[in-house]
Formats: C-alpha cells, sequence, structure tokens
C-alpha cells in the first residue's frame, strides 16, 4: 500500500512538473497570418497621343485599382491617391530683364538640366490633407518640390531662389504646370479614375505616368506607365526635317522666305 501511494504521487509530480515541458516541446500549431501590403496599379485610356496643327489642349484619363487593401480603412476613405504625368527632361533657360538706356534687355540668365517639360498632378483631395509638406518635400513630388538644377553649381542661394521661383511661375502661366485637387476620384472601394490636363503647347516625346498611394498619411507604393507624344501629318513631317535635317530644313526656310518677300512684291508693285 505504501508504495502504492508513493507511485501515485511521484506520477502526480512528473505530472504537474513533466506535463509543461512537453507542452512546450510540443509544436505550436497557430500560424502568424501576415497581410500582403497593399499596391496601386494604373493603365491608361491610350498610350500615344496625336497633335495636330489644330491641338488645344485635352484630357488625358487614367484608370487605376488598389490591391490588398484594408475594408476598414476604405470605407473610412483613408486611402488616397496622388497620379503625376511628367513629360521629358529638357533644358530651360530663364532671363532676366533691365532696363538699359531706355530699352528692356536681357542681362541675366541662367540654364537648369533635366526639368520636366511639363509636369500635371492629380490628387483625390488638397495635398496639404493627404500628407504633410516634409513627405512631399522628401519625394520631391508637387510643382513646389521639382528639384531644378541649375548648369552653374556656384550660384548663391539667394539668385537661384529666384530663378527657380520665376521657372515655375513661367510653366505655370503656360499652363505645363498644372495641379487640380480632386482631380482623382474613387468609382468603388479599390478602383479610381484620374483626369489629367494636357496642354495646348505640351511637348512631343516619353511622358510618365506615376501613381502613389497613400494610407492615413502614409506613403504606401507607387507604380509608373509610359504615355507618347507625338506630332501629326504635315506636322510630324516638318518637326521630323528640323530634329534630323537641320542644314536642309534651315535652307528651305530662307528660300521660302526670299521667294515669299519676291512674290509680294511683284504682286503688290505699283507701275
Amino acid at each position: 500500500m505504501v508504495f502504492a501511494m508513493f507511485a501515485r504521487i511521484l506520477s502526480a509530480w512528473l505530472a504537474l512538473w513533466l506535463v509543461p515541458a512537453t507542452a512546450l516541446a510540443q509544436p505550436h500549431t497557430d500560424r502568424l497570418i501576415i497581410q500582403p501590403r497593399e499596391s496601386i496599379q494604373i493603365g491608361l485610356s491610350t498610350d500615344r497621343v496625336a497633335i495636330t496643327s489644330d491641338f488645344s489642349g485635352a484630357d488625358l484619363t487614367i484608370f487605376g485599382a488598389l490591391e490588398n487593401i484594408d475594408p476598414l480603412v476604405a470605407r473610412q476613405g483613408r486611402y488616397d491617391v496622388v497620379v503625376v504625368l511628367e513629360g521629358p527632361a529638357r533644358v530651360s533657360v530663364v532671363r532676366r530683364k533691365s532696363r538699359v538706356l531706355g530699352m528692356w534687355m536681357n542681362t541675366e540668365w541662367h540654364s537648369f538640366v533635366n526639368v520636366p517639360a511639363s509636369y500635371s498632378m492629380a490628387t483625390t483631395r488638397a495635398p496639404q490633407d493627404i500628407a504633410t509638406p516634409e513627405v512631399y518635400r522628401q519625394m520631391a513630388l508637387g510643382i513646389d518640390n521639382i528639384y531644378l538644377r541649375p548648369a552653374d553649381p556656384t550660384l548663391d542661394p539667394e539668385t537661384l531662389a529666384a530663378f527657380t521661383a520665376a521657372l515655375r511661375d513661367r510653366k505655370r502661366a503656360e499652363g505645363l504646370f498644372v495641379s487640380r485637387a480632386g482631380g482623382v476620384q474613387f468609382l468603388s472601394q479599390n478602383m479610381f479614375r484620374a483626369n489629367l490636363a494636357l496642354a495646348p503647347s505640351v511637348p512631343v516625346g516619353v511622358h510618365r505616368a506615376r501613381a502613389f498611394l497613400f494610407k492615413q498619411g502614409v506613403f504606401v507604393g507607387e507604380t509608373s506607365a509610359n504615355l507618347t507624344i507625338s506630332k501629326a501629318g504635315m506636322e510630324q513631317y516638318i518637326y521630323n526635317a528640323a530634329r534630323n535635317q537641320s542644314l536642309l530644313y534651315g535652307l528651305f526656310a530662307v528660300l521660302l522666305a526670299v521667294a515669299t518677300g519676291w512674290a509680294g512684291r511683284i504682286i503688290f508693285r505699283k507701275d
């Protein structure tokens, strides 16, 4: 009897100390479920725009979709999208006029390299309601945050600030730098549409459309697609001739001007 009691006590003691250890040694059957990160995709209504002589500007429609979204955040309207159409990089020259001897003359000029020839932006809401100015500066997102690199790196800060501001103002006045708050609209919780403005003087070349996804003010991801803008018809022929055969194009332009002047003299001369 004593031996049987001792066996029960030993069995209880072993159960008290060994069962937890055995339980710890058992593989954990619960698995951590990782929620996929949200992403964004876009598709252009067309990947090529042809410009003719009567082109007066147009709207480009971009459709997009969000993937792996949080339904609760979507219902609260806390997803935001910023879409940008950025033109090909060009060299831009800014000139300052001053009055010299009663005449306005260019007295100072500076060049900027790799400047987007055009920049059209559309957002779901006002930019300040989507993210902080610091976020936009870090991402170089927005007209005021485009990095304008001068060809002369020795420019003093005051002169650089004045000429970069003048360049942005000129691009805005020409309709090449445009921002539309509310230009992006959600069609459903994960589908959206963006309308971007193409100015009448939009440059030809390859433009890049970029879409940025924000979640509660935090940047999540981006995607991009290319758009080719080219001239069509006679404009395309003249444009190609001016670029590819500049010498012959120049000679033809001079001869045409001479012939036009001579013809005008013959037609309108008085006997």
